[in-house]
C-alpha cells in the first residue's frame, strides 16, 4: 500500500509515468484513474445535505453514510466513462489538452479497455448498490433519483457535453440532485429553501467546469465539442464565470437575509480573497504560457485552477457555516 500516493491523488492530480503507475498499489490507481481530487465537489454537496437533515432534527447516520458513498461512486463512474467514451471517439490522441494536466490512462496505455470496464463495472456496481439500499428504504420517488442519476452518469460526456448541455447538468446534478435529492432521501421530505440552499455550491462546482472548457476552448472547437464556452465564445464565458463567482455570495446573502439562515452562513466571506483572485484572473485573457512562477505540475490548467482553488475554499466555508448554524440552533443560541 502506498498511503503517501492515496493523500496526493485526493489533494491533487499526479502526473505519473508507465513505471511509476505499474508500481502502484490497486488502490492508488483507482483514485488517480478516477480523479478524485476533485470528488471533494461531490463531498461537499452530500455534507450538505446531512447538515441541512441535522437542522432540521431528520438527520440519519446510515442514510447519509449511503447517500454519500453512492454519489461518490457515481462521480467516479462519470469521470471514468467520461475517460473511456473520449478515447473511442478519438478526443484524447494527438496530446489533446485533457492529456496534458494528468494521466489518462487509456491514452497513456497505463490501463487496457477491458482493465477501464472493470474499473466501470466495479465503481458503477458499488453507486448502484447504494442506490438500491435507499430505494428499498425510501420507495418509488427514490428510484426516480436514482435514474436521473444513472442518465447523468452516462450521458453527461455524449450527447450533453458535445451540444452546450453539460454545464447546466452539472448544476442541475450537484445542486437540487445531489443536495435536494440527497436531503429527501435522508429526511423523506424537501423544501425550496433546500434547494436553494443548494445552489452556492452548484454555481461553485460549475464555475470550474466553465473554467476548464475555457482553457481548452480552442481545442474542443476544433474536435466539434460545442461546450457552453465554445457557444458563447472565450469573453462572454469568462463573463459567465464571473457572475455564477458572484451569485454563490448573493444566493447566501439572500437565505440569511430571508431569515431562512443565520447569519453564521456569512463564514463564506472568508473566500473573498480567493474570489478576488479568480476575479483578476477571469477578467483577462488567457496567457500563452505559464507565467513566471506558476506550479509546472499544474499548467495547461489556468482558469479552472483558480476556479477550483475558490470552490475548494468556498464549499468548505459554506460547510462550517451551515454546521455553526446548525450547532446555534441545537444549543439555543438563535
Amino acid at each position: 500500500m502506498n498511503v503517501a500516493m492515496w493523500g496526493k491523488a485526493v489533494t491533487a492530480i499526479p502526473r505519473i509515468d508507465k513505471r511509476e503507475w505499474d508500481a502502484l498499489d490497486v488502490i492508488s490507481r483507482w483514485l488517480i484513474a478516477t480523479r478524485s481530487a476533485v470528488l471533494v465537489m461531490t463531498l461537499i454537496s452530500a455534507s450538505i445535505a446531512g447538515l441541512l437533515a441535522a437542522r432540521d432534527g431528520q438527520f440519519r447516520p446510515i442514510l447519509w453514510l449511503m447517500v454519500t458513498v453512492g454519489l461518490m461512486f457515481a462521480h467516479a463512474t462519470n469521470n471514468l466513462v467520461n475517460d473511456f467514451t473520449d478515447h473511442l471517439k478519438g478526443v484524447d490522441k494527438d496530446n489533446y489538452f485533457r492529456a496534458q494536466y494528468g494521466p489518462q490512462p487509456l491514452e497513456h496505455g497505463l490501463l487496457t479497455r477491458g482493465q477501464v470496464l472493470a474499473y466501470i463495472a466495479v465503481t458503477g456496481a458499488i453507486a448502484l448498490a447504494a442506490g438500491l439500499y435507499l430505494v428499498s428504504v425510501r420507495g418509488q420517488a427514490t428510484l426516480v433519483l436514482l435514474g436521473l442519476g444513472a442518465f447523468f452518469v452516462l450521458f453527461y460526456t455524449w450527447p450533453l457535453k458535445y451540444v452546450g448541455l453539460g454545464e447546466l447538468a452539472v448544476i442541475v446534478v450537484w445542486g437540487p440532485l445531489m443536495v435536494g435529492g440527497g436531503y429527501y432521501v435522508i429526511t423523506g421530505s424537501i423544501s425550496a429553501a433546500v434547494v436553494v440552499a443548494s445552489l452556492p455550491c452548484a454555481l461553485a462546482a460549475t464555475t470550474v467546469l466553465f473554467g476548464k472548457h475555457i482553457d481548452k476552448l480552442a481545442a474542443d472547437e476544433s474536435k466539434g465539442i460545442r461546450t457552453m464556452p465554445v457557444l458563447l465564445g472565450e469573453r462572454n464565458a469568462r463573463w459567465a464565470t464571473i457572475g455564477m463567482l458572484a451569485l454563490e455570495y448573493l444566493v447566501v446573502v439572500y437565505l440569511v437575509a430571508s431569515g431562512s439562515f443565520s447569519w453564521l452562513l456569512l463564514a463564506v466571506l472568508f473566500a473573498l480573497p480567493w474570489f478576488v483572485r479568480a476575479l483578476r484572473v477571469y477578467l483577462r485573457p488567457r496567457p500563452s504560457g505559464p507565467p513566471e512562477g506558476y506550479p509546472p505540475s499544474v499548467w495547461p490548467l489556468w482558469y479552472a485552477a483558480f476556479a477550483f482553488q475558490h470552490t475548494r475554499r468556498f464549499g468548505g466555508l459554506f460547510l462550517l457555516g451551515l454546521a455553526l448554524d446548525v450547532l446555534g440552533r441545537k444549543l439555543g443560541l438563535i
